[in-house]
Formats: structure tokens, C-alpha cells, sequence
């Protein structure tokens, strides 16, 4: 059935006095892209697989050998329990102070009963049979609430669908991800990231390149939840097939700006810091893509940031990168973070901020990497409380041991 005309649609607007103009505006702006089509697909299909996903549970033998009225209400009983245990215990409790509401509404519609006249044979014979007395417009009122009911099964049906799909994403996208302490090539490297929604746009890696150099990145892709974390998945994997090419961290950034900026939306951008370590000499050069600086602590006690580089990834297709220098010496800790971690906020809307980073990182820099990040992660769970993040958060904590001295 195809769209119809803004042309056709005011011909056909009926012309009935006392019908203001503004309420056929609202009729036709509310019932627009409305096809038979998609009403008949609502019944015939969605109803119907709504049904199969919660009655999935139901033990079909238990049933086969009772009477249908019994199999009939048993079979409505599970249904219900199999419904409302899908919903969280607030809003099934809820929904259970709402299906008691209605109930007691509509008993009080009820009138007793009543003798009607039911024809048997058309205009020559009647029976007189009782039959139940309601107000008027009870059975709009019932014919409402099944309505609602059935809109509210389709839709918690469709958001446990799309919620099931999106937890095996996120275990896909946290197997995309180094999930151990990664040790050799003279690094202790450990990360961890939790996204605001079930998936997000976070991301970190520890590679290896062909002549033994690693590469250090962190990432963070525009925006939050399914978005992002496609985009996630795709700077990443572009990210581990350039590494293989031995790049340096400034053509690398070059070279993974241009594949961003051709495979994304121009409205999403990746903040990345790239490092590549030389185990060898402790060198370490870098560039900073819109990232937040990472802080590097001297085994001495001061800090630095790493701020050389560039803009995010995918804002321009033509930029270009400047590499930075530094070195990591024995002792020396690198922590690179998302904004989710600085960013993160206490009930009094007090940011965890990066006083607080410095803080954790001088109390923990001896301990080795693992200890460090997860010092970080309690210590911004710690001062966010209850409170949901507002961001993903990520932390990647690397460091160089120090030489055990030989007896």
C-alpha cells in the first residue's frame, strides 16, 4: 500500500462541522505511515512470536494428561508467572498493583444478575436466561486493558530480545580484549574497561610487532552503547591488521585516521593514544589522538603527561600526526585512562577527577600492574557510590618491573 499524498490525505479529510481543524492535524500527524500491512503483521506474526518467547517454559507433557479446562487455565498460569519473572522485582510488583487495580475497578462496574430475553427461533420464540449485569462502557474498559496488556507483552518481548543480543555482544567485544595480565617484552600490562550501557565504544591493546616492539593503545569511540561499539570493533581490528606492517606511531595514527574516516558516519570520531616500546632501550614514542594525556610516574616521584599528537581519528581524513618521545626506566608506571574515569561523579556530583588518579597511582606505582588497576577501578567505584556512570570506564596500567637484585 503506498504512502499516502499530503494532497490526497486533505481531500479525503472529512468536512463535519464543529471539527476544529487542529483535530484532524492530530488525527492524521498520529495515524501517518500507519499501513494494513503492519497492523495485519501485528497479529499474525509479532503477536505470536511474543507468545512462543515467554510460553518457551511451558512443560507441554505436564499438561496432556489433564482436562482442557484445567490444561487451558494451568497453561494461562504459566504464562503469567513465565511474563512477569522476565520483569525486575520493582516493576513486576507493579505491574502486579496495577492487574489488583484493575480487578477491583471493574467489580465495582458489576450490578448483579439479571433475567435478559435471548431469541432462539428469529421472531417467534424466546428463553429468558440470567446473565450478568455491568455499567455501561465496562466492556470498553476490559477491551482497553487487554489492549495495554498485550502492547506492554509485545514490548518487554522485543526489549528482552534486543537485551539478550546485546549481552552476547558485550561477551564478544570483552573477548576482543586482552582479559588477563599481560607480561613480557620487559611491560606489565593490565586493563580493564566497563561500558555505561551492556556494550560500549572503550577499548585497549597490548601487540606485539614483527621485530618485537610493542604497541600500547587505549581508544574511545563517540558517543555510548551499539553505535560505538561497532565502531569499536572496527578501529580495532584495523588497528591489529596495521600493526603487522612494523609502522611507526605517527604513520600508524596516519594510516588508521584514513580508514576511520572512510568507514564511519562524519558525526563519530576515536580518541586514541597509540605507544610503541622498544623493550631494548626502554624507549618509548607515541602519539596522543584526542586522548586524555596519560600520566607516566617516575620511579622517582614526579609525574608527566603525554599530550604530543594530533585530533581524533575520523574527524579529517588528511590529518597528520607528530610523534612524541619519552622513555620508560625500572620502576616507572604508564596509566592510560578513558574521561569515564575522571569524569565519573559522587552523589554531591563531585567529579573523581585527576587529583584523584594521582592519588591512587602514588599509593599503588610499587605494586605491579594488575594491583594498580584495580586500585583505580575500586577506588572510582568507591567515590561514585550508587551513582550510574554517566560514560564507560577504562584503564589500562603498564609497568616497567625493576631487576631483582642478585644475592
Amino acid at each position: 500500500m503506498a504512502p499516502v499524498g499530503e494532497e490526497q490525505r486533505r481531500a479525503w479529510r472529512p468536512k463535519v462541522r464543529g471539527v476544529p481543524r487542529a483535530g484532524w492535524e492530530f488525527f492524521e500527524t498520529y495515524t501517518r505511515d500507519l499501513r494494513r500491512r503492519a497492523f495485519k503483521r501485528l497479529f499474525t506474526l509479532e503477536t505470536p512470536e511474543a507468545y512462543r518467547f515467554f510460553a518457551r517454559g511451558i512443560d507441554q507433557t505436564e499438561l496432556a494428561g489433564h482436562p482442557w479446562h484445567i490444561r487451558v487455565w494451568r497453561r494461562c498460569r504459566a504464562f503469567f508467572m513465565a511474563f512477569t519473572a522476565r520483569l525486575s522485582p520493582a516493576r513486576r510488583a507493579l505491574y502486579g498493583i496495577g492487574l489488583v487495580m484493575a480487578l477491583a475497578g471493574l467489580l465495582q462496574q458489576f450490578h448483579g444478575i439479571v433475567v435478559v430475553e435471548v431469541p432462539v427461533i428469529p421472531l417467534v420464540f424466546r428463553m429468558r436466561v440470567p446473565a450478568l449485569a455491568w455499567a455501561d462502557g465496562t466492556l470498553w474498559l476490559f477491551g482497553g486493558f487487554v489492549v495495554m496488556n498485550l502492547l506492554v507483552m509485545l514490548e518487554v518481548a522485543d526489549r528482552l530480545t534486543l537485551k539478550r543480543d546485546l549481552e552476547i555482544a558485550r561477551d564478544i567485544q570483552r573477548a576482543m580484549l586482552p582479559q588477563e595480565m599481560v607480561t613480557g617484552g620487559g611491560l606489565e600490562a593490565y586493563g580493564f574497561t566497563r561500558p555505561a550501557n551492556t556494550v560500549g565504544g572503550d577499548f585497549y591493546d597490548v601487540l606485539q610487532m614483527p621485530d618485537g616492539r610493542l604497541v600500547i593503545a587505549l581508544g574511545d569511540v563517540s558517543g555510548k552503547g551499539s553505535p560505538a561499539a561497532l565502531l569499536m570493533a572496527l578501529t580495532l581490528a584495523i588497528l591489529r591488521t596495521l600493526v603487522d606492517e612494523g609502522l611507526g606511531p605517527a604513520e600508524l595514527a596516519r594510516r588508521l585516521n584514513v580508514q576511520v574516516s572512510r568507514h564511519t558516519p562524519g558525526s563519530r570520531f576515536v580518541t586514541m593514544f597509540l605507544g610503541v616500546f622498544d623493550p631494548v632501550t626502554g624507549a618509548l614514542q607515541y602519539v596522543n589522538a584526542g586522548q586524555n594525556p596519560p600520566i607516566v610516574r617516575r620511579v622517582h616521584g614526579a609525574l608527566e603527561r603525554l599530550a604530543a599528537g594530533g585530533v581524533a581519528l575520523g574527524m579529517f581524513e588528511l590529518s597528520t600526526y607528530a610523534a612524541g618521545d619519552t622513555s620508560l626506566a625500572p620502576g616507572d608506571v604508564l596509566v592510560l585512562y578513558s574521561d569515564g574515569i575522571t569524569e565519573a561523579e559522587n552523589k554531591q556530583g563531585v567529579f573523581f577527577d585527576e587529583a584523584g588518579l594521582e592519588g591512587v597511582i602514588h599509593r599503588h606505582w610499587w605494586e605491579d600492574a594488575a594491583t594498580l588497576g584495580k586500585a583505580i577501578v575500586s577506588s572510582v567505584e568507591a567515590h561514585a557510590t550508587d551513582t550510574r556512570l554517566a560514560d564507560d570506564l577504562t584503564v589500562l596500567a603498564i609497568r616497567r618491573p625493576m631487576p631483582i637484585p642478585m644475592v
